[in-house]
């Protein structure tokens, strides 16, 4: 069973390769540039940084949502995992129009449990990248230390006014390149966050050095002691006396 697992996970490896190399000769013999979110490397490896995104679909009266289908690259923008998810409720809205997903989909998919036990074993321990993780990481019912997420969201020099931009607008502007027009593409949006994270890695983690540095200073700083009431008693007599 063991070499069964490894003899598939080279070949599934293999094919991914070749579609990736057939994607690059094809924008290559067309004469097109190709987009800013191919992998530009073969390296299917688990990196030390991996980058997230999930689709939804509505469950009970259409108005709550539940996993649906989760994406993870590489710091190379390779895919590393991609699945379908089977909710535990009902799906009453597959929410095609946004998620891309049908119902087809998601009769062979995978378990809920058994999707959140690889995902949460591809990101321990991990700088996890994405746009608005929280409700990815709710979906999933997961947590991830604060020190490493990266989220799009929330990275100071990608706020206007202090609001957070949409990953589409933060695609064009900063990548040059258009994603989520129409049906989203979770490994699209995965690559994409995880390209603005690359552009700004030098930086970004500069600032959250500083920040971690701050907050560990601030914490050293012991607040003055007040004076017991006893004591206090003591200096308000002495004060009188005199």
């Amino acid at each position: 069973m063991c070499l069964f697992s490894a003899i598939f996970g080279t070949v599934e490896r293999e094919l991914l390769s070749i579609g990736k190399r057939k994607e690059r000769l094809e924008a290559e013999s067309d004469g097109s540039k190709p987009s800013p979110l191919t992998p530009i490397n073969d390296d299917f490896s688990l990196t030390d940084v991996v980058a997230m995104d999930c689709e939804m679909v509505g469950i009970s009266q259409g108005n709550k949502s539940a996993l649906g289908r989760v994406s993870l690259v590489n710091k190379w923008g390779n895919l590393i995992y991609d699945e379908f998810v089977r909710p535990v409720e009902r799906v009453v809205d597959f929410r095609t129009r946004i998620s891309g997903i049908r119902p087809r989909d998601l009769r062979k998919a995978k378990d809920f449990p058994t999707v959140q036990k690889k995902v949460a074993e591809l990101i321990e321990g991990r700088i996890l990248v994405g746009h608005a993780l929280h409700n990815d990481l709710k979906a999933l019912l997961l947590t991830h230390s604060k020190k490493d997420l990266r989220d799009t969201s929330e990275y100071q020099p990608f706020l206007k006014n202090g609001r957070s931009k949409a990953l589409r607008h933060l695609a064009a502007e900063i990548l040059a390149v258009e994603i989520q027009n129409g049906e989203h593409c979770p490994i699209d949006d995965a690559r994409a966050a995880m390209l603005l994270y690359m552009k700004n890695r030098k930086q970004w983690e500069k600032s959250v050095k500083d920040q971690t540095r701050l907050e560990q200073k601030q914490k050293k700083r012991k607040p003055k002691k007040k004076p017991k009431l006893k004591d206090a008693a003591i200096v308000k007599a002495a004060v009188t006396a005199s």
